[in-house]
């Protein structure tokens, strides 16, 4: 498991309190509540947020040895963080679109790397998107209108540089009149990500600092103007030792969030990585959890190659008469 490294945190402001305050004495008695209660407590929280990057360089090789195939943007993030180390700039990263077969270890590489440089991790599943709003907030003239993911990230956060992962960009799907889409042609570029405006609250919120992960499995689909905004790395699958490598890089992850885990090993034996080498990091995941509960039920306390079933979970035929 990769550990979390110490960060140093400045202070970043996040909007204008100045604004806020205006925007709420502007409603209007009729103004949709729970608009008035996001300024309120907008307010009340202050608008400074933490901006933190390692203090040192992190163990990024330890991440390369867990998750062998994307030594590519993490050799590119090593530069970026060597920039910023022996001085007061901050982490500015580039956003980045992982392009892989489903289930690579996509989103699990950007939790992991969020855990590397200290800060906070956000989720976005574009494949169940429909409109725009889900990112940039809905106006609060709508019924039941809330602010977006990215608001919600940075004023009910803590972190002003939040790792935010927009999952299966290329399964976005919308009408003509609301592109899903929409909202990350400003939040990709640094300057216009800055005074982002969400729909609901009406308040420039600054989200340049951001980390931004997309994943895909098919660029083809995503806007050309999307993909000049990132930088684009395809993520090959494993060989057989990488494949070995973020087997027990899963496993530790599992074991280790675990009260029960302590009754594990801390590394999984030489048979089960075997039976799992061929299995993408998903169907690991999945089979190595189980594996944990075969092995209690059978009274081990150690997982062995029969534990490990990769057709578990797979669509089962109906039962039929």
């Amino acid at each position: 498991m990769v550990k979390q490294e110490i960060a140093v945190a400045s202070f970043s402001r996040v909007y204008d309190l100045d604004q806020v305050e205006t925007a709420l004495n502007d409603l209007g008695e009729g103004a949709n509540e729970a608009l008035r209660a996001t300024y309120e407590k907008m307010l009340k929280t202050g608008n400074l947020r933490f901006c933190v990057k390692p203090n040192r360089m992190p163990s990024i090789d330890d991440l390369i040895d867990a998750l062998p195939n994307f030594s590519a943007p993490l050799d590119d993030i090593r530069k970026q963080v060597a920039l910023c180390l022996e001085t007061d700039d901050r982490l500015e990263l580039m956003p980045i679109l992982l392009l892989g077969d489903p289930g690579i270890g996509k989103t699990h590489f950007a939790k992991q790397l969020a855990r590397l440089l200290g800060t906070a991790y956000q989720y976005v599943a574009m494949s169940s998107l429909t409109a725009g709003w889900i990112l940039s907030g809905a106006s609060s003239q709508w019924k039941n209108a809330k602010p977006g993911k990215v608001f919600d990230a940075l004023v009910n956060g803590s972190y002003a540089n939040p790792v935010i992962t927009v999952d299966e960009i290329d399964k976005a799907s919308g009408d003509s009149q609301y592109d899903p889409l929409g909202a990350l042609y400003a939040l990709l570029e640094h300057d216009t990500a800055q005074t982002f405006i969400d729909e609901f609250a009406e308040i420039p919120i600054n989200a340049g600092h951001v980390i931004w992960i997309a994943t895909a499995n098919d660029e083809r689909s995503i806007p050309e103007p999307i993909l000049n905004r990132m930088n684009v790395y395809e993520i090959p699958s494993p060989d057989h030792d990488g494949a070995r490598r973020i087997a027990q890089s899963i496993y530790d992850e599992i074991r280790s969030a675990h009260n029960w885990g302590l009754r594990f090993p801390e590394t999984l034996g030489d048979a089960a990585l075997e039976a799992l080498k061929q299995a993408s990091p998903r169907a690991m995941r999945r089979a190595i959890l189980n594996g944990f509960g075969a092995a209690r039920i059978d009274g081990r306390d150690s997982i062995e190659a029969g534990d490990i079933r990769l057709d578990y979970g797979n669509r089962r035929k109906p039962i039929g008469f």
